[in-house]
């Protein structure tokens, strides 16, 4: 990451530093032609795929403009890296993207069932900059997870420019699919990559066969054929310019059918209920559903939208608003990517915020997280009768958090006590009106969600 979203890049003489893809919220609405997108997290739904912004390891200006069809490009992009990782990751996928999943994907597919996987890209390429042209496809050990997969990250290069390196070392060469790659191996703190690099490089691929690769990949020791293919991401990592870089089309398609066949989906989830509510989040119970081989996991889905998976009968959703009633359905589904239709509905209400003195309530919101970092989001709500003038939101770390930047507010903390007041520009809101502020910091061990305060004058 999205996808969050964990791309640890280096050039020649650079030492490789490991970070974490942004996770991804797949809730915006079906793109028409001419979306764009300027924000880093940002998202375009274009039906059975997402785009994502992904810029992880950049403040710089981005922007992604959609024109239909699976066809984009950055359309503002200057970045200025030397080394190190790079500035971004804007692409597009299909499949479970740390634990959120496009719709008609197939996948999760467990890697010995796998019967076929195939895709095609067209790109356009800038003729400057410091960039690779690369499918980014990740593996875990079980169906889907909420953060980092702890199988394999196969990247596929098919070009590069500016001098750039896969992650690790060129262990080999391979001919697969009638194409010459070269093979570069390494090691990340809880899982493998490898990457395979077209020679030549090319501007677009037609059916490549990636079932091929994995195999190849398999053969190496670098996939567990038992792990599970989630998803199939193609995109741009950049470290200088950027801008001009785009997707003409993109397909890819992966079916189950190497072992089982399995057409067959679980039952549907039943005895939705909710086992509990604070003024942030909602916890959800239900009863476990059957399937003819095995139930991988299930889909959460908040108001209609996908919200997260779980493994076994019980989720927890945070980061909601207080006082604000949801409905929450489940969808079961398996390893062949059979899913259920879903559950009947049940309704929780969050209750009212116990820190909103003042006239405003404040929620918290992780939008990314990584392997040692993260940001997130605070909404802030006037619940009063009247404007505010300015607005204070405090809070106590759970864990060893710290704080490497704020943006739309002023930080100062003690300890792990942090206090985030309004900039000058948005310290008035009117009745039922909310703003918001943003934070990067580091973290090791857990990082659970603060309770915060809010007070406004």
């Amino acid at each position: 990451m999205s996808r969050t979203f964990s791309r640890p890049r280096v050039f020649a003489a650079a030492l490789a530093i490991a970070v974490g893809a942004a996770g991804i919220v797949i809730a915006a609405p079906t793109a028409q032609a001419a979306t764009t997108t300027c924000s880093g997290t940002g998202t375009i739904s274009t039906g059975d795929y997402l785009i994502q912004a992904n810029e992880w390891n950049s403040s710089s200006p981005q922007c992604i403009t959609y024109t239909g069809g699976t066809a984009w490009s950055l359309t503002t992009a200057n970045f200025n890296l030397n080394g190190g990782a790079p500035a971004t990751y804007p692409s597009i996928y299909k499949g479970c993207h740390w634990g959120m999943c496009t719709p008609n994907s197939g996948m999760p597919i467990q890697v010995s069932n796998l019967g076929s996987a195939t895709t095609s890209w067209s790109t356009s390429q800038p003729a400057s900059g410091a960039y690779d042209v690369a499918y980014d496809v990740w593996f875990n050990s079980t169906p889907t997870t909420t953060g980092q997969p702890d199988g394999t990250e196969v990247m596929i290069w098919i070009n590069s420019r500016g001098g750039v390196q896969p992650f690790g070392s060129q262990t080999g060469t391979s001919s697969v699919d009638g194409m010459n790659w070269s093979v570069w191996t390494g090691q990340q703190t809880s899982w493998k990559i490898i990457s395979y690099v077209l020679n030549p490089g090319a501007t677009s691929v037609s059916n490549l066969d990636l079932k091929a690769l994995f195999n190849d990949a398999v053969a190496r020791g670098s996939i567990n054929p038992s792990n599970y293919l989630i998803d199939v991401e193609a995109g741009f990592e950049v470290w200088r310019g950027g801008q001009g870089l785009g997707t003409n089309s993109f397909s890819v398609t992966a079916t189950a059918g190497g072992n089982s066949g399995d057409t067959t989906p679980p039952s549907v989830p039943a005895n939705l209920a909710t086992t509990g509510t604070t003024s942030s989040s909602v916890s959800l119970s239900w009863s476990p559903s059957t399937d003819n081989v095995g139930v991988a996991g299930y889909r959460v889905y908040r108001d209609g939208a996908q919200v997260g998976t779980a493994t076994g009968t019980t989720f927890t959703d945070t980061g909601l608003s207080a006082a604000t009633r949801h409905t929450y359905t489940v969808a079961a589904y398996d390893a062949a990517g059979n899913v259920s239709a879903r559950s009947a509905g049940v309704t929780a209400t969050t209750s009212p915020g116990s820190g909103g003195g003042g006239g405003c309530t404040a929620t918290y919101a992780v939008t990314n997280q990584w392997g040692n970092g993260f940001t997130a989001n605070v909404t802030v709500n006037n619940t009063g009768t009247t404007a505010t003038t300015g607005w204070k939101v405090s809070w106590a770390w759970n864990g060893n958090q710290q704080v490497t930047n704020v943006w739309n507010g002023t930080e100062s903390h003690s300890g792990q006590g942090e206090t985030v007041t309004n900039a000058g520009f948005n310290g008035a809101i009117p009745p039922g009106g909310n703003t918001s502020f943003g934070l990067q910091a580091n973290y090791s061990g857990s990082n659970a969600s603060p309770a915060l305060s809010c007070t406004a004058s």
